[in-house]
């Protein structure tokens, strides 16, 4: 935990005021960091800073009463040493032209997004890297984590990995704290990768779960869908590590299995038999495997791997196939080693 005096530790803008930007600013306001939360909504931000509570993504958690929100993107950038962007892989491109202006020039730019750039496929350190140039400090924060959970100040690990391992460990040493462990890598691939595609196998677990397969099922799902992970994940040059630690095998566990998922919760609905635009309407916020599953696919027919779950979500998202056709499309195909080509094959 950070004992400094704050004038001393980093001043953090966080962009992106939903559940988890807001959890992530309540962090590190916590940790005795200067921290702007910054959303578009004037409105709801307005009410942030009044009460201290985001009453529409974490109602009755109190924020800290340190932690400042606007609408003003100037004004929260301002005085920034470090820029942590949380908001839906759909909104990063604009928000990273946004901020770009406004940042101070020995600002870092670290991202708690999950996904793809749409329609390109591309990952978001490729995006930020056009955007931003080559000389900004980048760095992904990612790994098993709610944002109900971390606002509450429940025990949680994630992970910071960027090609910087300074800037990389700063994005951590704010977010390190008693119940918080932030670990470091320099796998920016294998970890958005990592981040992205477990929304995806999500929901086949949730899907399997809302038909009542059974543990069975859903342990077979989790564990078939991480040889998915790994397979593309080398592919594109990431590193095995990155998938079996924090960025990889934890977020897919916790996403599979724990409820708060949003995918999760759409997969159950699905395998309950209903439809996906009622069950998004329900979940009520973004749902990020509906877009992910199509860049995860055009991944693979990149690269000529063939990856039967994703795939079969895919299908059944875009309504090509019922959640009984893709779970019948997978259970004929032919049996075959575990492992033919080793852990990757």
């Amino acid at each position: 935990m950070a004992t400094a005096d704050p004038a001393q530790l980093p001043a953090i803008a966080v962009l992106g005021a939903g559940s988890w930007g807001t959890a992530l600013a309540a962090l590190i306001a916590r940790h005795g960091h200067r921290t702007v939360l910054w959303g578009r909504d004037a409105q709801a931000v307005a009410a942030i800073d009044a009460t201290h509570e985001n009453a529409r993504y974490l109602p009755g958690i109190a924020l800290p009463a340190s932690l400042r929100a606007t609408h003003d993107l100037g004004d929260a950038l301002r005085h920034c040493d470090l820029v942590l962007v949380v908001v839906p892989s759909h909104a990063f491109a604009e928000t990273l032209r946004s901020l770009a202006p406004h940042r101070p020039a020995h600002a870092g730019v670290a991202w708690a997004t999950k996904g793809f750039e749409p329609g390109s496929g591309r990952f978001l350190h490729e995006v930020a890297n056009e955007v931003l140039g080559d000389g900004v400090p980048l760095a992904v924060v990612t790994g098993p984590s709610f944002a109900k959970e971390v606002a509450q100040g429940l025990p949680t690990a994630l992970t910071v990995h960027g090609a910087d391992p300074d800037f990389a460990q700063q994005v951590a040493d704010a977010l390190h704290g008693p119940a918080f462990r932030a670990y470091t890598g320099d796998d920016m691939l294998g970890a958005e990768l990592g981040g992205a595609m477990k929304n995806v196998l999500a929901v086949a677990t949730g899907v399997a779960d809302g038909m009542q397969l059974g543990l069975n099922a859903r342990a077979g799902m989790i564990t078939r869908g991480l040889n998915e992970m790994l397979r593309l994940n080398a592919a594109i040059g990431g590193k095995a590590e990155t998938l079996m630690g924090l960025a990889g095998l934890g977020d897919l566990v916790l996403t599979c299995t724990g409820d708060l998922s949003r995918n999760r919760r759409l997969g159950l609905a699905l395998g309950r038999g209903q439809s996906i635009e009622d069950a998004v309407r329900e979940i009520g916020q973004v749902v990020e495997s509906i877009q992910t599953a199509d860049e995860v696919i055009r991944q693979a027919d990149r690269h000529g791997i063939e990856l039967p779950i994703s795939s079969a979500v895919r299908a059944v998202l875009h309504g090509e196939i019922t959640p009984a056709e893709g779970l019948q499309r997978l259970l004929s195909r032919d049996q075959k080693p575990e492992y033919p080509d080793g852990l990757f094959g």
